[in-house]
């Protein structure tokens, strides 16, 4: 006979310190920031020009040094693409990323710090490389015969990917046929659940400091690729996967990129069992640099969120051109949308070398048909002032146009080197706001209230908890302006204690009056 106890008690243990840890957890990612970088262009340990697991262990460090918490990681797994994503085997990791040890030695390296690391997924497509294409290709009786969409019964016309794309060519001049995965086949479902499940806990001994964090989803969607064919997969798909995945690990976040970058994504909130999505409409907003589209994007973004859910505040990623290149260069507007990414509210998220100012612009068709369109958004980041050096990630060196045109060019001010040692440089400026943000339980904790100002040019916005209170405005112009900022019924606002700036400010009655120099702000402790 069992005697209960033996097992009861220890189960109540591990359920308390469970619930005390998630409660730790959540506090604790309210103070996330998360860095996105694309490791093939970050740090080279070998020589070969490729960014690799090792190369960026070895700088976690410098992420540590800048203040990010979190790293997010773009596809691992086998591909013949050098941004992995279109897999040729999902179960091996990119040979020049290094080994699945290396992987899991990065994993605990981040976990020691205190860090978290997610992973981006997309297990919607697969090459001709892969398993289930050569054994299901022109063999309706293979066992993966279910796994893939076949427009024919003699499976030997595979199913189109988005845009209706059944290739796709490579910046190195390959050509690989891609196809759809068959996203409502309980096969397939299963096969997701085993492959994100070794993602979380590897070793599966149930104690995840070799695990994955969470996941981002690429291009996830209900109906994919808006075909009519593959519906409805948040019931049938992704779901069930996210639902089983969390009950494995209760703590990890999954984050869904959604496919309409129009969308406030809240449909991923109610129906996908998803924890956050990208705030693809503030983005575009704080792009804008138009006070109003600030305004009532950021008081739509953060009141239809749900609580216990996040938006993730970014201003580049590697999908789109980068900040620097949307602004000239202007290190003013780039200071100022460095405020409004780190401290309007949600989770941040940099994108690798956002930090440095490091522009390029690319897009679909700019260098004809190739994935090598993009690289000027993925250059290798800029550790040296010469732009060559131990670790240069120039993996694309002397493979294109995209090389021909490259954005990196040596002694222009845009690199770590140069920047480190410069108190004016935007490198500088994030760690600052970083460490300001990270300090102050209303940037970190606190709500969001936009606040009402008289002046076109001028943002005006309020971070705030129960007791706390920290009061924003920006110069969003080129020019000297002046701004009353109403205060009336913000009752919790007495006086102000500047925490950066140097705008001359004054709180009277119920108004601020600012004073603030060309893309100036003033940032204000009021009580």
């Amino acid at each position: 006979m069992i005697h209960c106890t033996k097992y009861f008690l220890p189960a109540i243990v591990a359920l308390f310190l469970n619930i005390s840890s998630l409660h730790s957890q959540e506090k604790n990612q309210n103070k996330e920031i998360i860095y996105h970088v694309l490791q093939r262009s970050f740090y080279d340990s070998n020589g070969d020009l490729h960014g690799d697991l090792n190369g960026l262990n070895s700088k976690l460090d410098y992420l540590q040094e800048l203040g990010v918490t979190s790293i997010l990681l773009l596809p691992l797994y086998e591909s013949v693409y050098y941004h992995n994503y279109f897999s040729g085997n999902f179960e091996k990791i990119d040979d020049e990323y290094g080994s699945m040890q290396d992987y899991i030695n990065l994993v605990k390296a981040i976990h020691q710090r205190g860090m978290k690391i997610y992973l981006d997924m997309e297990t919607q497509y697969i090459t001709e490389d892969h398993l289930w294409w050569k054994d299901s290709y022109g063999n309706p009786s293979s066992k993966y015969s279910d796994y893939l969409v076949y427009n024919d019964s003699a499976h030997t016309k595979p199913e189109t990917i988005i845009f209706n794309l059944t290739e796709l060519k490579g910046y190195d001049g390959s050509t690989k046929k891609i196809t759809t995965v068959n996203m409502l086949s309980n096969k397939v479902l299963e096969y997701n659940y085993t492959l994100f499940a070794y993602f979380i806990d590897p070793d599966k001994n149930g104690k995840f400091d070799d695990g994955v964090d969470g996941f981002r989803l690429d291009h996830m969607m209900d109906d994919l690729d808006w075909k009519g064919k593959f519906k409805p997969l948040f019931s049938q798909f992704w779901t069930p996967l996210l639902t089983r995945l969390k009950q494995l690990n209760p703590s990890i976040k999954i984050v869904a990129e959604q496919a309409n970058w129009a969308s406030f994504g809240l449909e991923y909130f109610d129906h996908a069992s998803v924890d956050r999505v990208f705030a693809f409409r503030l983005q575009q907003a704080i792009t804008s640099f138009d006070k109003n589209k600030i305004a009532a994007m950021a008081d739509t973004t953060f009141s239809v969120t749900p609580d216990n859910h996040q938006q993730v505040v970014f201003i580049e990623n590697h999908d789109m051109q980068r900040f620097a290149s949307t602004v000239n260069k202007n290190i003013n507007k780039e200071k100022t949308a460095a405020l409004l990414n780190l401290l309007l509210g949600g989770i941040p998220s940099i994108y690798y070398g956002q930090e440095l100012g490091m522009y390029g612009s690319g897009g679909f068709g700019k260098f004809g048909n190739t994935d090598g369109n993009d690289i000027p958004m993925r250059e290798a980041f800029e550790w040296y002032k010469s732009d060559t050096g131990k670790g240069m990630a120039l993996w694309y060196k002397n493979s294109g146009p995209w090389w021909d045109s490259t954005n990196l060019h040596p002694n222009d001010g845009i690199s770590l080197e140069e920047e480190r040692n410069n108190p004016n440089s935007l490198w500088n400026f994030y760690r600052q706001i970083i460490k300001l943000r990270q300090s102050n339980e209303a940037l970190t904790e606190g709500s969001y209230k936009t606040l009402q100002n008289d002046n076109a040019q001028v943002f005006s916005f309020l971070r705030y908890t129960k007791n706390k209170a920290v009061a924003i405005v920006l110069n969003l112009s080129d020019a000297q302006q002046k701004a009353t900022v109403n205060l009336k019924g913000e009752t919790i606002l007495q006086h102000g204690k500047n925490l950066f700036g140097t705008a001359n400010t004054v709180i009277t009655n119920s108004n601020l009056q600012v004073d603030l120099p060309a893309y100036g702000a003033t940032i204000l402790q009021v009580q």
